[in-house]
């Protein structure tokens, strides 16, 4: 005997199905579409800004002025290869310095502190973040930078430097771009190690245990399955303190000597920075030729950190994508 059908469900009013199908979700998307787009925006109009303020220097130099050395306002001479200079090779120290500090903080906070000291030490650590530059620049100069002069690099001159240019001195007043590369290395530690502590803390704990179960050590965990597994992350982390590195201003500015002629040919020298020179000479420029030049140098170093974002985004995206990613 045939089974009676079960009655059909009431019809939706028009009102049900628009609230079901996303009335309201609608207008949340256009919401924080609109907050994206305003981001995407503003690195428009900051491109546009720089852009037209540097035409008159774009007219008179080119960018031939890059692969220049020199710098006298007076005159009419700008060359900006000593401040690209600067920027690149004191951001590689602070890199080279900061990010292997980094990502052993935040293993040993995500894997290896005791309970109790993981909250005190990740407080101390995001609190590095919360100081000011300014408050940077002050303890370099006052502080570090005799320590540095004294017990640093006067002795790996002397020693090392006779067969290495790039650790050759003389060491004047201290302050240089090995300096510079420190302070902003203390200034990016706590970004990279909040950001590889959070990222080692989503690991699954399946990779771990799955480690655990065939004998392996604690060690032997970390190094083979959390941070294998969360290597994007930690790529992405390294890639944002360096970009603050490279738009850093005035900690740079008081430690690394603001020479602005010719490229140094040791990292102990007095040299400068993209944004130390803007910083120094926008406010006071002579005419307006020096002002689109300093503009032109920041365009030029708004281009620098797109393309290492774009240079990092890619990395993390492949990274992602191979075996041990976070999306396989």
């Amino acid at each position: 005997m045939a089974q009676p059908k079960p009655p059909a469900p009431p019809a939706a009013s028009p009102s049900t199905k628009f609230q079901r199908r996303g009335g309201g979700d609608t207008a949340l998307w256009l919401i924080t579409m609109g907050f994206a787009l305003v981001v995407v925006g503003l690195v428009v109009l900051i491109g546009l800004v720089t852009w037209n303020g540097s035409a008159l220097a774009r007219d008179a130099f080119g960018f031939g002025f890059l692969f220049e050395t020199g710098w006298n306002p007076v005159n009419g001479r700008f060359g900006a290869l000593p401040a690209i200079y600067g920027t690149l090779v004191s951001s590689l120290i602070a890199l080279l310095v900061a990010g292997p500090l980094g990502v052993a903080i935040g293993v040993f906070l995500s894997e290896l502190c005791p309970l109790r000291l993981r909250a005190p030490l990740s407080f101390f650590v995001e609190l590095l973040a919360a100081i000011p530059s300014v408050i940077y620049g002050m303890w370099g100069i006052f502080i570090f930078v005799p320590f540095f002069k004294t017990w640093i690099a006067a002795p790996i001159s002397k020693s090392v430097g006779t067969f290495v240019p790039l650790l050759a001195g003389p060491v004047t007043a201290g302050r240089g771009l090995a300096v510079a590369g420190i302070i902003l290395a203390i200034m990016i530690l706590p970004t990279i190690a909040s950001i590889t502590r959070d990222v080692l803390r989503v690991v699954p704990n399946h990779q771990r245990e799955a480690m655990l179960a065939v004998g392996a050590t604690r060690s032997e965990v970390i190094w083979r399955a959390v941070l294998p597994y969360a290597r994007a992350g930690i790529i992405g982390a390294v890639m944002l303190g360096l970009g603050r590195a490279l738009g850093e201003t005035m900690a740079a500015l008081m430690v690394i000597g603001s020479f602005k002629s010719q490229v140094p040919g040791s990292i102990f020298a007095p040299a400068t920075t993209a944004a130390a020179l803007i910083a120094s000479e926008l406010p006071n420029a002579n005419d307006a030729l020096h002002e689109s030049t300093l503009i032109l140098i920041g365009l030029v170093l708004f281009g620098i950190t797109f393309l290492l974002n774009a240079a990092a985004r890619l990395l993390v995206w492949q990274t992602a994508r191979g075996p041990g990613g976070a999306r396989g």
